[in-house]
């Protein structure tokens, strides 16, 4: 299994606020009961790498379907194949190291 980071920027708004583009990325994540974590600065999406792929770009085109005309996005994925891995193990990992 694979972790995806994804931050979905809508640009050209006429205002700062993005928060109703997050709340519909987080809509469509909860709708497809695809594990996720929202953080302040993107999602962590778990799942296949494949399947994260396609969730990029669903993601990526939900601001264009409501209008927007330009739209920013990053994408980091971590596909570690030796070992089953969640949201949350990386941070788990490092607290007991630190402990």
């Amino acid at each position: 299994m694979a972790i995806m980071e994804i931050s979905v920027t809508p640009l050209g708004l006429g205002h700062p606020s993005v928060g109703d583009y997050i709340a519909e990325v987080v809509r469509y994540l909860q709708k497809g009961n695809i594990p996720h974590v929202l953080t302040d600065m993107g999602t962590w999406v778990h799942g296949e790498a494949s399947s994260l792929l396609e969730v990029a770009r669903a993601l990526h085109e939900l601001p264009f379907n409501r209008g927007v005309k330009r739209v920013v996005t990053h994408i980091t994925i971590d596909d570690r194949r030796d070992k089953k891995v969640d949201l949350g193990d990386k941070t788990t990992s490092v607290k007991a190291r630190l402990a």
